[in-house]
């Protein structure tokens, strides 16, 4: 018994300290909330507007100020505490969720409160995501530990991902979206609690009298001078450009393709997400991070694979077996590639990375959206996602072809920290 305990304390190293394990336990609650609530906001777009365009403008305005904001935010998380940013951000988020429930709940909402809300919503998380990247190595004791830190954390995002779109379409079905708004920004107090429980060190405040654009400016020239950032940085854009367009557009598949409701686009949502938890797992549970760059380059065929059979398929069970694939090549792309980032990045510069690293793969959805919005208005929803799975697989080709000589770049890194022995 003790022996096949410390099996699965080595097998989640991370769980051992006391902070990751309030992180993980805030999180957990919260990111069902906010699954439910994506789930609940394209349902309402739909149902209000019956608009392939406006799910693409909603999309666009929620995750647009990623794109434009996130290097700046990666220069405030590199000089002030990101637990405290981490904190307003939390608290901010509640209140637009808050707002939302109650225009629903009183009947009063019109789409351009969700677009208004949803612009908000963008510049918290432009803010917000390289924050919480950031701050994944202050919660770990051991610096080894940090690897199976983000693994673990994409494992509950996507366990959210499944429960949040199951709950919130059976929830929509029987007494309608806005209670899915108004437990979302309830379980705001769940990570704002657990982050108040945390022990963080003070953070040293760092005396830079620079300019602002300076230092975006040399987050910009140190990830794009070094090849095997730069490639994953890319990468990841392509992914968020062409293979997330799905999660705007699976609405019409539910309704007008499957002929189906709610509880349709729940078990959508949910195959997506079982599929990706089965992904996260597989990452939290790898002992090395060696051979993590052979993921990342496999994981866009996968999604376009899954992406371009979904669109073809006419039989509800058939599409939910084609989202696994869908969620299951979105998690791998999106936590290998952090996971290799976190690794090899410079501490100085691991605010400015993560904000690229957001604005590559939060940044680039918006565009997505409207692109996917706009192609599905006049090509249709089936053949848009064709042509999204294409471009994944061609990414998925050239990342491949690059990757042995991006492995002998990354290698002096791994000697240095210890990863790969030193000749």
């Amino acid at each position: 018994m003790k022996t096949q305990a410390t099996q699965k304390q080595s097998l989640l190293p991370a769980l051992k300290s006391r902070n990751y394990q309030l992180f993980f336990a805030g999180q957990g609650v919260s990111l069902i909330g906010t699954w439910m609530t994506q789930l609940a906001t394209i349902w309402l777009v739909y149902k209000l507007t019956n608009s392939p365009l406006m799910l693409g403008v909603v999309g666009f305005t929620s995750q647009i100020p990623s794109f434009f904001l996130a290097p700046f935010g990666g220069v405030f998380v590199d000089r002030f505490s990101r637990y405290r940013t981490l904190i307003g951000t939390q608290i901010l988020a509640m209140i637009q969720s808050l707002a939302l429930a109650v225009l629903a709940l009183t009947g009063v909402i019109q789409v351009w409160h969700i677009i208004v809300l949803s612009l908000f919503q963008g510049f918290i998380n432009a803010l917000d995501a390289p924050a919480r990247q950031a701050f994944v190595p202050e919660l770990v004791e051991r610096r080894e530990d940090l690897a199976n830190a983000i693994a673990i954390n994409s494992t509950m995002v996507n366990g959210a991902r499944l429960i949040g779109p199951a709950i919130g379409g059976l929830l929509i079905a029987k007494v309608g979206a806005s209670y899915c708004f108004l437990i979302d920004g309830l379980s705001y107090i769940a990570v704002i609690a657990a982050l108040l429980a945390m022990k963080i060190k003070p953070w040293k405040v760092s005396v830079d009298n620079s300019n602002p654009l300076q230092r975006v400016k040399e987050g910009f020239v140190y990830a794009f001078s070094f090849p095997p950032i730069r490639a994953i940085l890319l990468l990841s854009a392509l992914v968020s450009l062409m293979g997330q367009q799905n999660t705007t557009l699976v609405p019409i598949f539910a309704e007008d393709i499957l002929k189906g409701g709610a509880e349709t686009l729940g078990f959508l949502m949910a195959a997506s997400g079982v599929g990706a938890l089965a992904g996260g797992i597989y990452l939290a549970t790898r002992q090395t991070i060696l051979g993590v760059g052979k993921l990342i380059a496999i994981a866009p065929a996968i999604l376009g694979i899954g992406l371009i059979c979904f669109s073809l398929s006419r039989f509800l069970p058939l599409s939910l077996f084609t989202m696994l694939f869908v969620g299951l090549g979105t998690i791998l792309q999106i936590a290998a590639s952090n996971t290799v980032l976190q690794t090899i990045v410079d501490e100085d510069k691991r605010g400015r990375l993560m904000s690229l690293y957001t604005m590559s793969f939060l940044g680039m959805i918006p565009v997505g959206n409207l692109l996917g919005g706009f192609l599905a208005t006049h090509l249709g929803a089936s053949l848009t996602l064709i042509v999204d799975g294409i471009a994944c697989i061609i990414g998925s080709i050239i990342f491949s072809r690059q990757l042995p000589t991006l492995r002998q770049l990354v290698r002096p890194i791994y000697e240095l920290k210890g990863i790969y022995p030193q000749k």
